[in-house]
């Protein structure tokens, strides 16, 4: 399988857990926490080891909560390169109240992290051989500026790697800056990228085929939520249907989507059958409850799933 490194400049333990309901100024019955390693990169990472895939995940730790991350990880047998920092790994707490399935999700800050440490991390990607695929995901920890972005691009290019994205903000700008084979915002993200609010269909295909045209950049796909997803090149631009399921977490569906995007094109499938397996996959995630992941055999079943709603559109 080709090489596919993932970057993470902020994880997360994810700690999951339900209470009967939520009630202010009470003390409440949790159920026995979940703990699992997080943040963008490392749940692409996690979710292509699910997929039956390979890929390393890069990414930044410390402290004690550091350690217990690296802990989750290897426990999962996904390749790791652990990059030290002096603060301290955060935690994200889910919550999921059972009398009305909502589910709130408190995002902790991360701990800061200075130009040594982040060029450390620059240094120790650069020293990775046979890379193919290079994929940043998600935010930037305090202190970390967001041309680092640029600089994945930078060494991507020099590496003969494909670089994929999908963060939001100024870093998403800076992302095209030396270039990206494909970026993955979502609806919201790339109305923020455009300056403006909101963004009908149209809308996202125009601003899409801008950045295509004005930057290095092949690929658009916008995640559309249980839509589905918009895919544009410059020549293509075509939907991707969802399938209807019953969701229960929509946590880490993101992920699993650009997990199931880049395991596909590894694979040496085109970008559209890419894209349909990548919706399988964050459809998949919604299945479960927490912050898990896409399931194989899950993603198998909606895959067919989505590839006939999608004959179905273009025949229609």
């Amino acid at each position: 399988m080709p090489g596919i490194i993932t970057i993470t400049l902020n994880p997360a333990i994810d700690k999951s857990t339900t209470v009967q309901q939520l009630v202010p100024e009470r003390k409440l019955a949790c159920t026995a926490p979940i703990f699992e390693p997080g943040g963008g990169g490392v749940n692409v990472a996690r979710a292509i080891q699910q997929l039956g895939g390979n890929a390393k995940a890069v990414y930044l730790a410390g402290g004690h909560t550091g350690k217990f991350f690296d802990a989750l990880l290897q426990a999962e047998g996904v390749p790791a390169l652990s990059v030290p920092i002096a603060g301290y790994t955060r935690e994200n707490l889910i919550v999921t109240d059972m009398c009305t399935h909502a589910q709130y999700r408190l995002d902790m800050p991360g701990p800061w992290v200075d130009q040594a440490e982040w060029q450390h991390l620059l240094e120790k990607i650069r020293e990775i051989d046979d890379v193919d695929y290079i994929v940043a995901s998600g935010s930037l920890a305090p202190g970390i500026p967001p041309d680092i972005f640029a600089s994945f691009g930078a060494i991507a290019a020099i590496k003969g790697a494909r670089f994929i994205v999908d963060t939001s903000r100024e870093a998403l700008k800076q992302s095209l800056r030396e270039g990206a084979y494909l970026v993955k915002p979502n609806i919201r993200e790339l109305a923020g990228f455009a300056g403006v609010d909101t963004l009908s269909q149209t809308g996202i295909v125009d601003v899409a085929k801008e950045i295509i045209h004005k930057h290095r950049c092949e690929v658009v796909v916008v995640s559309m939520g249980e839509t589905g997803a918009m895919l544009v090149t410059a020549d293509l631009a075509v939907k991707v249907p969802a399938p209807g399921v019953s969701r229960v977490s929509t946590v880490g569906a993101g992920d699993s989507m650009l997990a199931g995007i880049v395991y596909s094109l590894s694979a040496g499938t085109d970008i559209l059958e890419a894209v349909q397996f990548g919706v399988a996959c964050g459809t998949a995630a919604t299945l479960n409850p927490g912050t898990a992941l896409c399931k194989k055999e899950d993603v198998q079943l909606l895959f067919r799933e989505v590839c006939q709603k999608q004959s179905l559109m273009l025949n229609s």
